[in-house]
């Protein structure tokens, strides 16, 4: 029979292997093509991407690892002039048909009008959980940063570290929350010209191609998911210290501040307001706070 030291060993200490570090990484070091078109592109010695568009094919990576929370972050400029049908994509996802996936997209326009920022998130696969933004600023003349950060206690999205929504672990009062997959970093190029611009009445415009997203400075200070580990053991207080801001509980009030902001004067759809959608019967987390 073991003992209580080898007991303790084998339970608090082993499993932690499974759980590494990872830090700072560009693209070429971290990612792979799992779609590519002739013209998608790493340069810069791999810390620059290129994902193009055109009749003929999309395109997209998707980190060689996959992560148990974490806060993933890179510079996206998004395609500029008639972008109509298009949408870049950058998301976490796991696979299968109970996958978790956080999401940002963004939707092509016609020239002269504002990007949609689309943000969702799957749990067990299911999602139904939109909140769409115009973005405040033109995200085709410059780089800015878009930020997953997920752990225990909250999943934030982040542009330009301006927290725009919050989603938090009420799991305890029955509110599902994705804290058991590990999920891949992904980034994409694609045309959903059957619904991104005005849900479809704007079709893509293919004398405008190729259309290229230009992506830069990625970073995943997170928690690889190396094999079936628990949520403590990417939920320590040292695994804490490798994330990035906000604090692990919750928003500062000046970040709450901030989001509010953004979500008073740019938010144009949110699920928890559409009782319609769900005749009457919302969402859990629609009556509890999300900062």
């Amino acid at each position: 029979m073991a003992s209580s030291k080898a007991l303790f060993l084998a339970l608090f200490i082993s499993p932690i292997a499974f759980c590494s570090r990872s830090v700072d990484a560009n693209f070429a070091k971290s990612m792979y093509f799992y779609w590519v078109s002739p013209l998608s592109s790493m340069t810069n010695n791999g810390n620059d991407l290129e994902l193009a568009l055109d009749s003929t094919s999309g395109s997209g990576v998707q980190t060689k690892k996959a992560f148990l929370f974490g806060s993933i972050e890179m510079l996206i400029k998004l395609i500029p002039g008639n972008s109509a049908g298009t949408v870049t994509a950058y998301y976490m996802s796991s696979t299968g048909n109970s996958h978790d996936e956080i999401d940002f997209e963004f939707l092509g326009n016609l020239s002269g009008q504002p990007y949609i920022i689309h943000t969702n998130l799957y749990i067990q696969g299911n999602g139904n959980r939109e909140q769409q933004f115009y973005p405040w600023f033109d995200p085709t003349a410059d780089f800015h940063n878009y930020t997953i950060h997920w752990n225990p206690t909250e999943i934030v999205w982040y542009v330009d570290s301006m927290p725009i929504r919050v989603f938090r672990n009420y799991q305890s009062e029955g509110t599902p929350y994705p804290n058991q997959q590990g999920m891949r970093v992904y980034a994409s190029i694609w045309d959903a010209e059957n619904w991104a611009t005005r849900g479809g009445l704007v079709q893509t415009d293919w004398n405008s191609a190729p259309f290229i997203a230009r992506f830069t400075d990625f970073r995943a200070r997170a928690c690889k998911w190396d094999g079936p580990i628990s949520i403590t053991q990417c939920a320590t207080p040292t695994a804490a210290n490798w994330w990035t801001s906000p604090g692990y509980s919750q928003l500062s009030y000046a970040k709450q501040g901030q989001m509010k902001w953004v979500r008073d004067n740019y938010m144009i759809y949110n699920y928890c307001q559409d009782t319609e959608r769900f005749n009457g019967q919302m969402p859990s987390e629609c009556s509890k706070a999300q900062y």
